[in-house]
């Protein structure tokens, strides 16, 4: 039977069983929590199987009032092949179209999701979304930073010849230092993010970006970094704002392109990551590859396939 969860009590502990990927079950209780606070002018629907057996998170936004998603779906290894899911995903869009909407997305509603969309190695998952009607609409991807190649020596960038960035041994922690270096020359600071990035986010890529920099402000596991010149805001990297191990989002101003502001923003980031005891990063949602590639050999390791149907 299937009802309404009151709360995350307990869900934690069901999700570290439930997910097969370890990297998700290791941040079961994050992914709980945040999904139980989302942002503003959000609906969140939590259902789940009165045994304890599983759990569904769906939401609702007043970005898209017509388009409903399944955040995140659940069931124990053991509970299995008995229906668990199929109920509990249509409770889920039940529940959503009494809300108003006629879409519903498998998918990640940002700026708080859990993953983008169903991660291709979740074969059951993607079993009960073809079974129950839906269609992959889009596909996502998550890279991953090995973070403890920081350090490790790396080869000059294609194209570069100055000898200072040629030598033998040179580390990103070297390169960084070096880019950080061209940039003061430029008159370019990199800093903490302090309150004036979330509204400075927020006029150039929307409410969004805007509610994680928000989020990466002041909490444990979480930060920003911000590119200034002349008291000017050119470009900010965040990370933390859904989960510790998870980077973004980042952006540099159209006026600042070209600077290396990304690069250098986006190791000051890892790095912290790194500090915080992490091996390795995800950027979540990954859109320009090759940056990522070239600036911190990151690779694409997740690929989420995004499922929709009408309702």
């Amino acid at each position: 039977m299937i009802g309404e969860l009151d709360g995350v009590g307990g869900v934690g502990a069901l999700l570290a069983r439930a997910l097969d990927l370890p990297e998700d079950a290791a941040e079961a209780d994050v992914l709980a929590n945040r999904l139980a606070a989302p942002p503003r002018g959000r609906v969140v629907v939590r259902v789940g199987a009165s045994d304890g057996t599983g759990v569904a998170f769906a939401s609702i936004s007043d970005a898209d009032p017509r388009l409903g998603h399944v955040e995140l779906l659940a069931v124990l290894p053991e509970a299995r092949r008995r229906g668990v899911g199929a109920a509990l995903l249509r409770a889920a869009e039940e529940r959503l179209a009494a809300l108003g909407a006629t879409r519903v997305r498998l998918g990640g509603n940002p700026p708080c999701y859990a993953w983008p969309g169903i991660d291709v190695r979740y074969t059951p998952a993607v079993c009960l979304a073809r079974r129950a009607g839906y269609k992959v609409t889009d596909t996502a991807w998550n890279m991953t930073a090995d973070l403890t190649r920081l350090n490790q020596p790396t080869e000059a960038r294609p194209g570069e010849t100055r000898p200072d960035e040629t030598q033998p041994g040179k580390t990103r922690s070297d390169e960084t230092r070096l880019d950080e270096s061209r940039l003061e020359g430029q008159g370019v600071k990199v800093l903490p993010a302090g309150p004036d990035a979330a509204p400075w986010v927020r006029s150039i890529w929307g409410d969004g970006w805007a509610w994680e920099v928000e989020q990466s402000l002041g909490r444990d596991g979480a930060g920003c970094y911000v590119a200034v010149r002349d008291g000017e805001i050119l470009g900010f990297a965040a990370y933390g704002a859904n989960r510790p191990s998870w980077f973004g989002p980042m952006g540099t101003a159209p006026a600042a392109e070209g600077l290396g502001v990304g690069r250098v923003l986006l190791r000051r980031c890892l790095a912290d990551q790194h500090s915080l005891g992490l091996r390795s990063a995800q950027i979540g949602w990954a859109g320009p590859i090759g940056f990522y590639s070239k600036a911190v050999a990151a690779r694409v390791e997740r690929v989420f396939w995004i499922y929709t149907k009408d309702l």
